[in-house]
């Protein structure tokens, strides 16, 4: 299993457009990939509904996971996608 740590750049972190874009992301690689705050249990990342009740805001760090072939890709994805202010753009 593939994991990855990054700190959530977006300026109001995991809500509305931001968590739309991370769950599309991730429901596009068509792997298991969860999300979690360190210390918490992990969430389906893609569900809209999981990943916005993680309450991930700006600046705080998120455990990415993956199971599959091409984990280690998908995940490097996803935290080019989070490490960006999705809200600025």
């Amino acid at each position: 299993m593939a994991t990855r740590t990054v700190t959530i750049a977006s300026s109001v972190g995991l809500h509305a457009r931001p968590a739309a874009l991370f769950v599309e992301a991730a429901s596009a690689s068509g792997l298991d990939v969860e999300i979690a705050k360190p210390g918490e249990d992990p969430v389906d990342a893609t569900s809209i509904l999981g990943v916005m009740a993680l309450g991930a805001r700006h600046g705080e760090e998120v455990v990415l996971t993956a199971e599959g072939d091409g984990a280690d890709e998908t995940l490097d994805s996803l935290v080019a996608l989070l490490s960006r202010d999705l809200d600025a753009e």
